[in-house]
């Protein structure tokens, strides 16, 4: 599968998730959250962006239990909590908002 944006061609696995990470530009996190019926505000981006360096940091995208954990460290305990997750990506913080991120799939989303 694959979608086009800006004249480039990115190509996506049968769940949406960009197959190429290097692929991933806040362009294409922004068409990303489109298609996933998100408009992004600073509050999504700071978890987008967080999801991001966390890939960095471990090679893996955290499932919502340790994003939940890992965030509420980092940004505070009114932002490390289900949910506020939940609200800004109803359809599962950690899948959704990796999704967004360019990142894969966590491990043990179904």
């Amino acid at each position: 599968m694959a979608f086009e944006l800006n004249g480039n061609t990115y190509e996506t696995d049968e769940e949406g998730y960009l197959v190429n990470l290097g692929d991933w530009s806040e362009d294409v996190a922004g068409f990303l959250a489109q298609q996933e019926k998100i408009d992004l505000t600073q509050n999504h981006w700071e978890v987008v962006n967080f999801l991001r360096e966390y890939y960095n940091d471990y090679q893996i995208a955290p499932a919502v239990r340790v994003l939940t954990k890992a965030i509420g460290k980092k940004l505070g305990a009114d932002k490390g909590n289900s949910k506020y997750l939940y609200e800004l990506f109803p359809y599962g913080p950690a899948k959704q908002a990796c999704k967004i991120a360019g990142l894969p799939k966590p491990t043990g989303c179904i």
